[in-house]
């Protein structure tokens, strides 16, 4: 008697085959047959594990087309909305050898899709970490090379009766991320009038000195005291301080060893120490 099976394709058509391979060895009669032949070629890939019947017997059936193929006839089986039908049709009796040889070539392209599926996502995958490495190894250069340079400003006031105390208090108001000041004093000008002079350093990727002057030091309300801002003075801070700069001595004692501790005593020297 003939069996059907449909949608083998699907988990529900496998689900179906699975059910009726728990109570069968084989898809007819008590051997293989051309009728397991049929259902082989119909699977388009090897079943998963999940289905332990199928599992089963797919492998053994591949098992038999590689050790000494299979010599039943079957009673015969029908295989409904897989296409094409023509490749699942049990091969005519005299065409068993070339029946077989066409199913390992089947099988053999399944595999080999398979491994290529594997293989793809396996390139996609280090192809992904790679991209990753190389962000982070950029972001980290990226980070290295951003420096900091030391600047010294000339703040001018409106005249002579500018409070200058004030002025210095209000440009110290100005904050900024990668924005420290230091050491100040006052310098004469003329005619009675003295202007600020002070240090500060700054990280060059987070603060620019052309922005610092135009939007805060010279705009509202700082430049109630503040008429104008010369840079007098920009250098940058190498990543090797000169042994002079890095080596403070108290007492035949080093203090300053580092450019952390250096950029620290930086931001408290006076401008005499220049």
């Amino acid at each position: 008697m003939a069996v059907a099976f449909d949608g083998l394709g699907s988990a529900a058509g496998l689900k179906k085959l699975d059910d009726y391979l728990l109570t069968h060895s084989y898809i007819t009669g008590y051997q293989a047959s051309k009728d397991d032949i049929a259902v082989l070629a119909a699977l388009p890939q090897p079943p998963s594990a999940e289905f332990v019947n199928v599992h089963r017997w797919y492998h053994h059936i591949d098992a038999l087309l590689r050790i000494s193929g299979v010599s039943g006839e079957g009673s015969g089986v029908t295989m409904k909305g897989f296409a094409p039908v023509e490749s699942v049709v049990t091969p005519p009796a005299g065409d068993e050898k070339a029946g077989v040889l066409v199913l390992r070539l089947r099988l053999l392209r399944m595999t080999t899709m398979t491994m290529s599926t594997c293989l793809v996502k396996r390139l996609e995958r280090k192809r992904k970490a790679a991209e990753e490495r190389a962000a982070a190894v950029k972001a980290s250069t990226k980070k290295k090379e951003s420096g900091k340079s030391s600047v010294l400003l000339d703040v001018k006031p409106w005249d002579d009766e500018t409070d200058m105390k004030k002025l210095e208090e209000s440009v110290r108001s100005v904050e900024m991320e990668g924005l420290l000041w230091g050491a100040s004093k006052l310098m004469p000008v003329g005619y009675g009038i003295k202007k600020l002079q002070i240090m500060l350093t700054i990280v060059d990727d987070l603060v620019s000195v052309d922005t610092l002057i135009e939007e805060h030091l010279t705009a509202e309300p700082i430049n109630e005291y503040v008429q104008s801002c010369d840079i007098v003075a920009f250098n940058k801070i190498c990543e090797y301080i000169s042994f002079r700069l890095i080596h403070i001595k108290v007492e035949n004692r080093c203090i300053y060893t580092s450019k952390d501790e250096m950029m620290g005593y930086l931001s408290k020297v006076t401008l005499k120490d220049w």
